[in-house]
């Protein structure tokens, strides 16, 4: 890939996390919808698959919503032989941690691959008002968190992770947890990825919830591979 100059990029070097940092990663059509067909890998292509692979590698934990986590079919949470290389190599666990928010726990349980073949033990976050009877079978393989009492507090996320070693977030939505995020004033940057793809009517847009203040970001870079623009947005340097 290139940037529009067309020198050649270093994604390593052009996606570095400081820590700590909350970074949010979503494709988008050219039109703003979330995803195509009903997922969001179908507005994709390998590239942004690889881009998505690197943002996975750079952070300390992956954040997704349960909706999220079903509709694309999340499994164990893996980096590549030579992402994990890369950890460890910069004293970091093989594998990022996977942290999954729901208020409710539907549709979660202990037999799910994201949880049964997990490398890494994962997070549960959810609420003081969620059912005692998944939270129970949940907890034998995943730590559970409560983050709010019954709705989550998304601006207290970022410290509860930090608390936990774990400073460097990536979260993959979906809409409604970005919207959350937004509003609290805890979204660092945003990563998105452009597809040539007109949806037309429909499909939700990548974030969702009530309205919230709107917050200017500064554009970090622009990457291309001919088909897909990969974007870098930050919060503006003071």
């Amino acid at each position: 890939m290139r940037s529009l100059s067309g020198a050649p990029v270093d994604l390593p070097a052009a996606y570095a996390m400081d820590r700590p940092l909350l970074r949010v990663n979503f494709v988008s059509s050219a039109d703003g919808a979330s995803t195509l067909n009903g997922r969001s890998g179908d507005l994709g292509n390998a590239n942004d698959q690889h881009v998505l692979g690197l943002l996975r590698q750079l952070a300390d934990v992956l954040v997704v919503g349960a909706g999220t986590l079903r509709a694309e079919g999340y499994g164990a949470l893996r980096v590549s032989d030579s992402g994990a290389a890369w950890r460890v190599g910069r004293g970091l666990p093989a594998h990022p941690r996977l942290a999954v928010v729901s208020a409710r726990l539907h549709g979660l349980g202990p037999e799910h691959p994201a949880f049964a073949d997990a490398p890494v033990r994962p997070l549960v976050i959810t609420v003081d008002a969620a059912p005692a009877g998944p939270r129970k079978a949940l907890e034998d393989v995943a730590d559970v968190l409560t983050c709010g009492d019954e709705t989550l507090d998304a601006a207290a996320l970022p410290g509860l992770l930090a608390d936990r070693g774990l400073p460097g977030v990536l979260c993959e939505g979906g809409p409604t947890l970005f919207g959350a995020l937004a509003a609290a004033d805890r979204v660092d940057e945003l990563c998105l990825t452009l597809s040539p793809w007109l949806a037309g009517a429909g499909p939700d847009r990548i974030i969702a919830g009530p309205p919230s203040v709107p917050r200017r970001l500064a554009l970090r870079h622009v990457i291309t591979d001919d088909e897909l623009l990969f974007l870098r947005y930050a919060r503006p340097v003071p």
